[in-house]
């Protein structure tokens, strides 16, 4: 089995509801739904992970080429698919590997336990048991979206539309339905995100909104952890003035 990195290229821009509603009525000519969505998409949940120093959160501010994340994803707050996840970034490319966990699993993960990963098969599992250990990897965000996913084989494309992303607070149990939800984007607006490996077919391209609208660098991480440590901070009277995007 090969262990060679497939890149993807990813696009972003920030985009206004109503373009993103005129944008799928465009796509939905040339792309088709992901048939594990719904006719409204689904919820993502994520829970990520960061070092003593904040260094994910801090090289994606600094802008730094190649950097990568962790975190523990469900849908539509379910325990039936979870999963340990690493996504490496260089520039617009991105790599994106992940281990099937269970729930006692993830639950061990969240209190800080991880020893068990060393018994598993994966080198996903062993890589963040070895990173926890040297670099003190904890739990720091919960992350809420709603996903609108739609794909095409040809390009291996794959263009969504994520919608409400809040910090969820209060705890890091990822299966609470009942957590705060901290806004962390303008309620009007919705991330495109546009991946794909061979090519960008040109029957999607033209649909792409490349004029008029915001080539974006926008991480749901950053702003998401910026809102929940600003309510924090501001509890223990602690002003935070970098709270923007």
């Amino acid at each position: 089995m090969s262990d060679r990195r497939i890149f993807r290229n990813e696009w972003k821009y920030i985009i206004s509801h109503s373009e993103a509603d005129l944008l799928k009525d465009r796509l939905l000519n040339v792309l088709t739904l992901d048939p594990h969505a719904g006719r409204e998409g689904y919820e993502i949940r994520s829970l990520y992970f960061d070092d003593y120093a904040n260094s994910s959160y801090n090289q994606k501010l600094m802008g730094v080429y190649a950097r990568k994340k962790w975190r523990i994803r469900i849908y539509d707050y379910s325990d039936s698919v979870i999963s340990l996840e690493r996504k490496v970034k260089n520039g617009n490319y991105i790599f994106k590997e992940s281990a099937r966990l269970s729930r006692d699993e993830a639950e061990r993960l969240i209190e800080g336990d991880y020893g068990f990963l060393l018994k598993r098969e994966e080198n996903l599992c062993r890589e963040f048991y070895a990173e926890s250990s040297f670099s003190l990897l904890k739990p720091k965000v919960i992350v809420d979206y709603r996903r609108f996913p739609l794909v095409m084989d040809e390009g291996t494309v794959r263009i969504t539309f994520d919608s409400e992303v809040c910090a969820a607070v209060g705890s890091y149990d990822i299966f609470d339905r009942e957590l705060v939800k901290l806004p962390a984007q303008e309620y009007d607006r919705e991330v495109l995100e546009v991946k794909y490996t061979e090519f960008l077919p040109f029957s999607v391209k033209k649909l792409l909104p490349m004029r008029g609208s915001e080539f974006s660098a926008f991480s749901k991480y950053v702003v998401c952890f910026e809102a929940a440590h600003h309510i924090t901070d501001v509890s223990a009277g602690i002003s935070k003035s970098h709270i923007s995007e």
